[in-house]
């Protein structure tokens, strides 16, 4: 008995000096330990199949806890409207979100996986969300601090509340800010961006730290803590300078006007410490963004010194191609060969990761290029603490539309509008309208249209129509709410002349413009109003004292009706909160919004941007009329 004791000691201590010593070179769990000797120590246990894992980012449709298990899945996304059930709850949201997250915690290393969302207007895709107006109205409420220097606290604050409603739901990644330079507003997602002028669209990159958290080393990715989302600028680069604003086509320009018109705002974003940026579908003097090896590695990576991750669009490998898809082992060697680091496969990934792998093992795709991309990823997910909290509790789940956000969507509201025209003649302005009268007149297709207010990426990819596909309040609500309780409100969305002229309406509110659209979709070559805008302007407005509301994601043909309307306002696509285009038409605050795209008379004239040799327009960038509130 005691001759065996001693031999079973040795045993038991060396078996506990093996734990020990293995405990011991897990660094990568240690958060006391530097950035740098986590991601090198987790990087060298990683296999092949775990470090392609990490480059695939899946939707949510596919990812069951088995999936991200057995692949090793870096990332899920939502697509536009992809939701785990109609009018899901935050608390739906968290539980999809953490049984997802459980299947990579359940991997070898336990690496979590990071979601993202497209979060471009608020976090649109989820019900009960505030929805804050577009990027093209938010870019008019910077206009008046470009030439103060003032601080844009009002975006900061908009990415503030974001993040605190994606968190709510569990998700860590918003796919913003778009920081597209739109040059044409022919193009579909010229509502995505800021303003035609890179100098606004620099300024606006202040989202950043609002979504991110304010960081004091430069040029480093920083996400801080739970309350805050890891953000993503995009589409890098030239999406918005496309030949007649075609989605996803050709950018044709200089060098220099690429790197003076549609490069500025990434470098100040990189400066701000964006954690992703994604690439634009879109070509550059005909070389596909997705395999351009000099735009995206030698300038973003090394001459920019981006050391965030570089993620693709939905398919965007694939599109390398023409048809899509055509070649994808050509596409995927294209694309990760350019510097793309996380790939939005979104469906298919056992395809990618098969070709992937062979292509690594065969060197056609360098194992050094695996190792940059992964570092990169692991770097982000370091960084916003997901190894420490890689599950989502239910502690912001309150933040989800709540009364400040919505408040705060309201202030931007009337910030974002802009005063065109504002009576027949400068001695008799129409604005702001008296709350108290005999009876007024609420027409056009917009005006009791809460997904019409709100616009694409709403809900679903392409936004919806009609009142129920969220919280929120309606123009014609809000015009209700704000009159005196004396004031007869009569609604009729496409009243005919006898109906106008036998009412004897004291004057009468007109809202039109598009209806939702997103990407392609909304590419328009005429820019006009669908009917029966026109005709509803024309009917009211030939007969009594009027104003139009433009509700559109962009400058649209209106001088045709011009001399027939009183008070002309753009809109724009204002969000949930109606209560702030009548906190501006009813006198409580004043008109102070100028254009932040200039506004052309025809589209013939199209591109047309301010500083240009012949500029003609209707409205002129940075036009705006400004009014007094009453005091009442």
């Amino acid at each position: 008995m005691g001759a065996t004791s001693t031999p079973l000691v040795v045993v038991l201590l060396f078996c506990c000096l093996v734990c020990v010593s293995q405990a011991e070179y897990l660094k990568y769990k240690d958060p006391k330990l530097s950035l740098n000797v986590r991601i090198k120590d987790l990087l060298k246990r990683m296999t092949l199949e775990e470090k392609i894992g990490q480059m695939v980012q899946i939707e949510r449709s596919v990812a069951t806890p088995q999936v991200m298990k057995k692949y090793f899945i870096g990332s899920v996304l939502s697509g536009g409207g992809s939701v785990p059930a109609t009018n899901a709850t935050a608390e739906s949201w968290v539980k999809m979100v953490n049984g997802i997250q459980n299947g990579s915690l359940s991997t070898r290393l336990g690496i979590p996986m990071i979601y993202g969302i497209d979060a471009v207007h608020g976090h649109n895709n989820v019900y009960k969300a505030t929805i804050f107006p577009h990027n093209v109205g938010l870019g008019v409420t910077r206009q008046v601090y470009i030439y103060c220097n003032e601080d844009p606290v009002l975006i900061k604050k908009i990415g503030d509340a974001t993040a605190l409603e994606v968190r709510a739901t569990g998700i860590q990644y918003a796919f913003a800010p778009c920081i597209a330079v739109c040059r044409d507003p022919r193009w579909g997602r010229c509502y995505e961006s800021y303003s035609e002028d890179p100098k606004i669209v620099r300024a606006m990159t202040e989202i950043i730290p609002g979504l991110q958290g304010d960081n004091s080393r430069k040029g480093v990715p920083y996400v801080a803590g739970k309350n805050k989302v890891a953000a993503c600028a995009k589409h890098y680069v030239g999406d918005g300078g496309t030949t007649k604003g075609i989605n996803e086509n050709n950018t044709v320009i200089s060098y220099r006007e690429l790197l003076s018109i549609h490069m500025p705002a990434y470098h100040d974003s990189i400066v701000k410490g964006v954690s992703s940026v994604m690439v634009s579908y879109s070509s550059w003097n005909g070389k596909k963004m997705h395999a351009n090896h000099y735009l995206v590695t030698d300038y973003l990576k090394n001459k920019l010194k981006f050391r965030g991750f570089v993620i693709s669009d939905w398919l965007g490998i694939d599109r390398i191609t023409s048809p899509p898809h055509s070649n994808y082992s050509y596409s995927i060697q294209a694309g990760v060969g350019a510097g793309i680091d996380m790939i939005m496969v979104p469906i298919n990934f056992t395809e990618f990761i098969d070709d992937m792998t062979y292509q690594v093992k065969n060197n056609i795709i360098p194992v050094s290029r695996i190792d940059d991309a992964v570092e990169r990823i692991l770097r982000v997910k370091f960084v916003m603490g997901l190894f420490e909290n890689p599950l989502a509790d239910l502690s912001l789940v309150n933040q989800l539309g709540n009364k400040e956000h919505r408040q705060l969507a309201r202030g931007a509201v009337r910030k974002s509008l802009v005063l065109l025209k504002n009576g027949k003649s400068a001695d008799k302005p129409l604005l702001p309208l008296p709350k108290k009268a005999a009876k007024i007149l609420v027409a056009g297709s917009h005006a009791n249209n809460l997904g019409y207010q709100c616009g694409g990426w709403t809900i679903t990819w392409q936004g919806l129509g009609g009142n129920n596909l969220t919280v929120g309040t309606t123009i014609l609500d809000a015009v209700k709410q704000t009159i005196d309780p004396a004031t007869k409100v009569v609604y009729n969305e496409n009243p005919d002349s006898n109906f106008v002229n036998s009412n004897n309406f004291s004057y009468a509110i007109v809202i039109v413009g598009e209806v939702p659209y997103a990407e392609t979709f909304g590419d328009s070559l005429n820019l006009t109003i669908a009917e029966p805008g026109p005709s509803t302007i024309t009917k009211v407005c030939g007969s009594i004292k009027c104003v139009v509301l433009l509700i559109t994601g962009r400058p649209v043909v209106i001088q045709p009706y011009l001399s027939k309307i009183d008070a002309l306002v753009a809109a724009w696509l204002p969000g949930t909160e109606g209560q702030g285009v009548t906190d501006l038409l009813f006198g409580d605050y004043g008109f102070t919004g100028k254009l932040a795209r200039t506004w052309f008379k025809t589209v013939d004239q199209l591109p047309m941007n301010v500083g240009d040799k012949y500029y003609d327009p209707l409205f002129p960038f940075g036009f705006g009329i400004s009014t007094n509130p009453i005091k009442y």
